[in-house]
């Protein structure tokens, strides 16, 4: 990794025609560099309130700023039909954490305290004690990009 590179840790989440904006997603994400993603775990909404999520994460490694990676992120987002506030989902893309390697990550204020829906997938791609959980069994979406 070169010294302008920097990891990105995403949480991906659709309830709303989510392979399709998966699919997107994923598209999109991996023109941006080197990427790894979780696999897709099927997760009742937090607040019981609407359907069932495909929560994935990712680590993407790219010479492009926190700042242009959110613009990017939310840009994303509205291009799937994102609608606030609603409980269909075409596409949640957030940043959790960035930095130059998975010692020194900084993890987003806005994103803490992490959810579980955030904490299961991110587990299967960055081994860290800021993901654990209690085991929980979710179905994984036997679906290839």
């Amino acid at each position: 990794m070169n010294a302008t590179e920097t990891i990105f840790a995403l949480a991906l989440a659709s309830n709303c025609h989510p392979q399709q904006h998966f699919q997107n997603a994923i598209n999109v994400i991996s023109r941006l560099g080197e990427v790894q993603f979780s696999k897709i775990y099927v997760i009742p909404c937090r607040d019981a309130v609407g359907a069932d999520y495909w929560n994935a994460a990712c680590l993407l490694k790219t010479a492009m700023s926190v700042d242009d990676v959110i613009t990017l992120l939310k840009k994303m987002e509205t291009d799937s039909g994102r609608v606030r506030p609603s409980h269909q989902i075409s596409l949640d893309v957030d940043l959790i954490a960035w930095g130059q390697d998975l010692q020194h990550m900084q993890f987003n204020p806005k994103k803490l305290p992490l959810a579980l829906d955030v904490k299961i997938p991110m587990l299967d791609i960055w081994q860290s004690t800021d993901f654990q959980h209690d085991n929980h069994q979710f179905p994984v979406v036997n679906w290839i990009n």
